[in-house]
C-alpha cells in the first residue's frame, strides 16, 4: 500500500483544513487508518484511528471535538476534518495504515501497529 497525503497549509488560528490521503491498491478496505502528527522538536504522536469498515473512530484527547476523520473506500481516501485549530495543532501530519487481521471495528492507536505511511503533509497554524 502507497499513501499519499495532501491539504496541509498555513491557517489562522480557529479555522479548519481538511487533510486527503490516497491509498493505492485495491485492499483499502480491509485496512484501518489512522493520522499522527509531529510537531518542532517533538515526537511523533497518535491522532485519530478509524476502522477499515469505517464505522468506529478514536480520538486523541488533544483533538476530540475538533478533529473528525472519515473514509471514502470508493475513492480510496481518508480524511482529516480539523475545525478551530490552534497554533499548537501545527505539525507534519501522517496518515497510516495498519494491515487487516484484527478485526473490522478495530481503530490502532499505537504507532508500531501500522505499518504503511505517507510521506506527511505541513499544517502550520498562526495565532
Amino acid at each position: 500500500v502507497q499513501l499519499q497525503a495532501s491539504g496541509g497549509g498555513l491557517v489562522q488560528a480557529g479555522g479548519s483544513l481538511r487533510l486527503s490521503c490516497v491509498a493505492s491498491g485495491r485492499t483499502f478496505s480491509s485496512y484501518a487508518m489512522g493520522w499522527f502528527r509531529q510537531g518542532p522538536g517533538k515526537e511523533r504522536e497518535f491522532v485519530a484511528a478509524i476502522s477499515s469498515l469505517g464505522g468506529n473512530t478514536y480520538y486523541a484527547d488533544s483533538v476530540k471535538g475538533r478533529f473528525t476523520i472519515s473514509r471514502d473506500s470508493a475513492k480510496n481516501t481518508v480524511y482529516l476534518q480539523m475545525n478551530s485549530l490552534k497554533p499548537e495543532d501545527t505539525a507534519v501530519y501522517y496518515c497510516a495504515a495498519d494491515p487487516p487481521g484484527k478485526g473490522s471495528y478495530y481503530q490502532p492507536r499505537q504507532r508500531s501497529e501500522y505499518e504503511y505511511w505517507g510521506q506527511g503533509t505541513e499544517v502550520t497554524v498562526s495565532s
